[in-house]
């Protein structure tokens, strides 16, 4: 057995995020990139996105296994309360509970942060992402039609939406993560989703 845990993720776990999500890029539609990017934008990418919303990994021993982030959901000032999710595991460690854990993790963060949606997109069919997104429990709100072309195919996007907390009339800012890393709840929220580990 492996002991792994969830943390925060920073620029030095860039060439092993880049490791796991590299095949998807070349081989998979379930990312429309289609070309992988360097290490450098990787690690451009966690310091950017961590400014503002959580980028974890679970590690082992210093081995990146997984990873989830959340980014924006639109640049419009409204949407400001509501966020899009990934979360990517390498193959050789499926059904560990590394795709779940990070997301538990993940979601504890983003509510913890005054976030109140969260927005998944799959590319389908992708019964095994469904499925994970639908235990988490996120529901279907919708599907873009042959909306991106990769590897030679038309595929289909649908949507997914998971609600953290109940809307209030005036919702406050989302609170930095750099004011939360300071405070003991943010701890909490981190290693939530330790328990649901299999490693």
């Amino acid at each position: 057995m492996m002991r792994a845990s969830i943390r925060l993720a920073n620029a030095t776990d860039a060439e092993q995020v880049l490791g796991i999500y590299a095949p998807f890029v070349r081989a998979s539609p379930a990312t429309f990139e289609v070309e992988p990017p360097s290490v450098d934008e990787i690690g451009r990418r966690i310091l950017s996105t961590t400014a503002r919303y959580p980028w974890l990994v679970c590690a082992s021993d210093n081995r990146v296994l997984g990873y989830a982030y959340a980014s924006e959901h639109r640049t419009r000032a409204a949407y400001g309360w509501s966020v899009d999710c990934s979360v990517y595991s390498d193959p050789r460690h499926c059904r560990r509970g590394i795709a779940r854990g990070l997301y538990t993790s993940l979601f504890a963060l983003l509510k913890l942060q005054g976030f109140f949606n969260v927005f998944a997109g799959i590319t389908l069919p992708n019964a095994a992402s469904v499925g994970l997104h639908e235990a988490m429990g996120f529901e279907p709100v919708g599907i873009y039609r042959a909306v991106g072309h990769k590897l030679g195919v038309w595929h289909d996007v649908g949507w997914w939406q998971l609600p953290l907390q109940p809307p209030v009339d005036r919702p406050l800012a989302p609170t930095a993560l750099a004011r939360l890393a300071r405070e003991e709840r943010w701890c909490r929220a981190v290693q939530a989703g330790n328990e649901l580990l299999h490693l």
